[in-house]
């Protein structure tokens, strides 16, 4: 299951006729989400940006929740935008941080479809004016999904549409976007960098066992490593004993990139990442701390009951 997380844009949510409606059932229904209330968290615009980047970085699915604010977002969700996604993260030599993640813009808008048309008072479409979150999307390396958006989301007593209206579509605008989370859900580019992230995870406890590894392996893998070449499960625990001896637990792998690709009638996960380890004095190492960047390159399969399968397992070392 992947982690979302809903950034909360509105500057007064309490007062929202839509928007807490729209978060209210997406509470009933997603497991695994966060939604982080910008107005409650920020009421002074002084955001905590390390604590936003830790939360985006644990999420596999971003989505920005706001009210359509004079063609644009509201103050706090581009003020929260800019401090957060800062050089170095979202984007830079180094702002990769959120690559590959999937991005839904979801958000309230008042006036009718048909003023957003060339012929319309309003004379751009909606996906015109969300051009520059789209870039921004693209700039950051995420997945920028189509946007969801409902028309006639503002309740004006006795002027404009009736409370149980917008309330109603909004009711069906958080069951578009519930969908839509259980499609990217069961998408095998999530599944598979989630995969990833356990599969290293264990290995930096280094376990005694190795029947974990060797149940995600096919009996005739082909293990690449700088050391040299092994073949099937015998292969991987004749490898694992040597990696045993060479680095202690509680080690680091540091994910720093995960790109999945069909490949035939399987996956390829190319990934960088990064190893910090203590190793032993008799090891090849003699019981220096290591630092060590590597491109891996995986071929996965999944089978009927969603089991992952590697096919081929080949590490890179990353040259200065």
């Amino acid at each position: 299951m992947a982690k979302t997380v809903v950034i909360s844009g509105h500057p007064d949510l309490e007062q929202s006729n839509t928007n807490k409606v729209i978060l209210d059932e997406l509470r009933k229904e997603l497991d695994d989400l966060v939604i982080r209330r910008l107005d409650i968290l920020y009421p002074d615009y002084k955001i905590d940006v390390e604590a936003e980047q830790k939360a985006l970085l644990e999420a596999d699915i971003i989505i920005l929740q706001f009210p359509f604010y004079w063609y644009s977002i509201p103050a706090l969700l581009k003020k929260w935008i800019d401090d957060v996604f800062s050089y170095n993260f979202a984007y830079g030599a180094q702002g990769d941080k959120l690559k590959g993640k999937q991005f839904i813009l979801s958000f309230t808008v008042g006036g009718p479809e048909e003023s957003y048309d060339p012929l319309g008072y309003n004379h751009f479409s909606i996906e015109q004016f969300m051009y520059p979150l789209q870039q921004t999307a693209y700039l950051a390396g995420m997945q920028y999904n189509k946007p969801i958006f409902t028309h006639r989301m503002v309740y004006i007593p006795g002027v404009y549409n009736k409370l149980e209206d917008v309330q109603f579509r909004a009711k069906k605008h958080a069951e578009q976007l519930i969908s839509r989370v259980h499609e990217l859900n069961n998408s095998m580019e999530i599944t598979i960098k989630q995969f990833v992230a356990d599969w290293f995870e264990m290995f930096d406890q280094l376990p005694t066992e190795d029947h974990k590894f060797i149940s995600h392996l096919s009996n005739d893998v082909n293990w690449e490593m700088p050391e040299g070449q092994f073949k099937g499960h015998q292969g991987f625990r004749d490898w694992y004993e040597g990696a045993k001896k060479t680095f202690k637990p509680d080690c680091l792998h540091d994910v720093e990139q995960v790109e999945v690709q069909e490949n035939g009638d399987g996956y390829k996960a190319l990934i960088r990442v990064r190893l910090k380890a203590d190793t032993y004095e008799d090891s090849p190492f003699k019981g220096e701390a290591v630092n060590i960047l590597v491109n891996e390159n995986w071929s996965l399969k999944s089978d009927e009951k969603g089991h992952i399968l590697i096919d081929n397992y080949q590490v890179t070392p990353v040259t200065a």
